[in-house]
């Protein structure tokens, strides 16, 4: 049997009176349904992997150092997708079911008074259940107690079975069995509560009965559900709580039900926005990654994009069409339509676009102006300073208060290298000029309309590099007639 890998210490009991919670996670599955090369929990919805929405709920509830994720297919992915997390990795080299993924993790979780089973294709689930779950078990000093939900349509999920009727009519909250889809008999598949597969347990006893577990199925594999009939020959408590909310138990089998899980995170997170003092026009047109941050009075409009760990101050506007990835946006921007940021920090009162693109290490000072097709590159632009019409900017230092014209492009690249172009405060560079790096122009230095220059401008001073204008009169005109002789 595999062992644990990466296993950390645990951490020290604070109080004995609370119980020592460990949180299990599953996430060593193929996902055959989604016909993909890739492991299912690392596929994105909400702008990260669909396990790291599971981990970032369950830090909510235990620490980093509690949290034990059950890995198997394409481990070494899994593990480096998340490692960052501080979480711990169990391996579990073969794959053969549920009740078998925590026999492997049976060392790693040994010496917890409480463990608590997610499922790491599920990121709906939120804290405030997870936390109702573990306290509901506490209470009812359960041995196992699992999460259920009620479907409209409950076909495919194992119903759960309750022990009959409570005074008042209710049902109880005991557990006599968990019923799979293809067992039930007629009456039980009209049973509308379903078994979400998150549980908790009593940690001593899970592994005390744990290996009572059989692959006596069509399967051949160790069904975590069946710890619940287990434990009902061992005379130990069953119970169930009910979810209020079906829709945080979805997994992601299939691509549309990842799709539709993306569609509910993503306007959960714009009513996040909006409770937060942001206006969000047509919210289901704005793809708005979870960790978004968005400051008060800031307007996005339609069909914008604000991805990975983007944060955008408050009273800017987003225009319609704009895409901002791992960006961050001072207050009072304007972000013109059809922008595009990427890896990029732009100061307080800065205008963008339409049409800009800001390449990774883009800094744009405070009240700068980036305007229509202007693409910039590891660059500084300094306060003030304005690049409004199709130039292109990269590997530079710009300094405060200098207006690039139009066409203006830095020759960054020599093949091999990359140079660096320096524009000192105050400078003034003509339309349609070409500076090759590396160069550079002093303080209030002018470079003329259509220069190519390949030395450094003194501060102060006029620098022109293009050829002196001749003019042939009447050239035009008896070229035309020659060719006019030529058709004859």
């Amino acid at each position: 049997m595999a062992k644990s890998s990466e296993t950390k210490t645990k951490s020290p009991r604070q109080n004995p009176q609370v119980p020592h919670i460990a949180i299990a996670i599953m996430a060593a599955g193929k996902g055959t349904r989604l016909r993909s090369k890739h492991p299912k929990v690392l596929h994105e919805i909400g702008g990260k992997p669909i396990l790291a929405h599971v981990i970032a709920t369950a830090q909510k509830v235990v620490p980093a150092r509690d949290i034990f994720v059950i890995i198997g297919h394409e481990a070494e992915r899994v593990r480096a997708a998340v490692r960052g997390t501080g979480v711990n990795f169990v391996v579990q080299t073969e794959q053969r079911g549920t009740g078998h993924a925590l026999m492997v993790a049976r060392e790693a979780l040994s010496g917890f008074d409480q463990v608590i089973v997610l499922s790491g294709d599920a990121p709906l689930i939120t804290a405030a259940t997870i936390q109702k779950l573990s306290d509901f078990h506490t209470s009812q000093k359960a041995t196992m107690t699992l999460l259920s939900a009620d479907l409209d349509n409950p076909y495919g999920y194992g119903r759960v079975i309750r022990k009959g009727v409570r005074k008042g009519g209710r049902a109880s909250i005991e557990v006599q069995q968990i019923v799979e889809e293809k067992s039930a008999n007629l009456r039980q598949q009209n049973i509308r509560e379903i078994n979400s597969g998150f549980y908790a347990f009593s940690g001593p006893a899970l592994y005390e009965h744990i290996d009572r577990l059989s692959t006596a199925n069509p399967h051949g594999e160790y069904y975590l559900t069946d710890m619940a009939a287990v434990f009902q020959r061992a005379r130990k408590k069953v119970v169930a709580i009910k979810t209020s909310d079906a829709g945080e138990i979805l997994g992601s089998n299939t691509r549309a039900e990842m799709m539709m899980l993306d569609a509910r995170l993503r306007l959960a997170k714009c009513r996040e926005l909006l409770d937060a003092g942001v206006t969000v026009f047509y919210p289901h047109t704005c793809v708005i990654d979870s960790d978004v941050e968005v400051g008060a009075d800031t307007v996005i409009e339609p069909f914008v994009q604000l991805l990975g760990s983007t944060r955008i101050g408050a009273d800017c506007r987003i225009r319609s069409y704009s895409i901002i990835e791992n960006s961050v946006i001072g207050d009072r921007v304007t972000v013109r339509p059809g922008t595009l940021v990427e890896d990029s920090c732009v100061g307080v009162g800065a205008i963008l676009g339409p049409y800009s693109h800001l390449r990774t290490g883009s800094e744009i000072g405070e009240g700068a102006h980036v305007g229509n097709f202007v693409e910039t590159k590891k660059i500084s632009l300094g306060k003030g300073s304005k690049a409004n019409h199709l130039s292109y900017l990269g590997d530079a230092e710009i300094g405060e208060g200098v207006n690039i014209g139009a066409g203006t492009i830095t020759c960054n690249y020599d093949g091999v290298n990359k140079h660096k172009t320096v524009m000192e405060d105050g400078v003034f560079i003509g339309s349609d000029s070409t500076l090759v790096a590396p160069v550079k122009i002093g303080r209030g230095a002018y470079v003329a309309a259509a220069s190519c220059i390949t030395e450094d401008v003194p501060a102060d001073a006029l620098a022109l590099g293009r050829a002196r204008q001749s003019i042939k009169e009447s050239w035009a005109r008896e070229k035309r007639e020659a060719q006019k002789r030529k058709g004859r």
